[in-house]
């Protein structure tokens, strides 16, 4: 039996994962029946919850991962019991005084960019709206800041990991 726990914070809300076997997973406890594979040579993901379908992109950064589901892009942050532990004795706060790169999570072209350099934003405003096979996806700021260093214009083709703004 597996049976490995994981934290995954996401908007600074705690979610309690266990890994029970190779097909079910328990979040805060209630059971689901999981199936996650890879699609192709993409950061795509075909994710089956409880018969349930969805498309996924998913895509490692220095200190989460980002996910995009059902057009929403998620910051996620995952570790064990233990490195939990140590971020929050270690003061966790520190990642959120360093600039943050709002990178593209899959290739597309930039269809709006409603922010402009030396904007505050709050956390969740949109900042970039990025077309991508047919669907328009809203990324979406993490935190409050202010935005520096816009790197792309409206109409832009952009390639998966390719930095769009920062926000510090």
């Amino acid at each position: 039996m597996m049976n490995i726990r994981y934290i995954a914070t996401i908007d600074h809300q705690d979610y309690l994962i266990d890994i029970i076997d190779e097909r079910h997973v328990a979040l805060n406890g209630q059971v689901c029946e999981i199936d996650f594979a890879s699609v192709g040579d993409q950061p795509i993901f075909s994710l089956l919850i409880d018969g349930k379908s969805y498309e996924t992109f998913v895509y490692p950064q220095e200190d989460d991962w980002q996910v995009l589901l059902l057009g929403t892009l998620y910051s996620v942050r995952v570790e064990d019991e233990r490195e939990k532990r140590l971020r929050a004795a270690a003061g966790g706060k520190a990642m959120e005084r360093r600039e943050f790169h709002l990178k593209a999570p899959m290739p597309g072209l930039i269809i709006a960019i409603p922010v402009s350099e030396g904007q505050k934003v709050n956390k969740g405003d949109v900042l970039v709206i990025l077309e991508s096979m047919k669907m328009q996806n809203e990324l979406k700021s993490p935190r409050e800041g202010v935005i520096t260093r816009l790197r792309v214009n409206v109409g832009d083709s952009v390639e998966q990991s390719q930095t769009l703004l920062s926000v510090v």
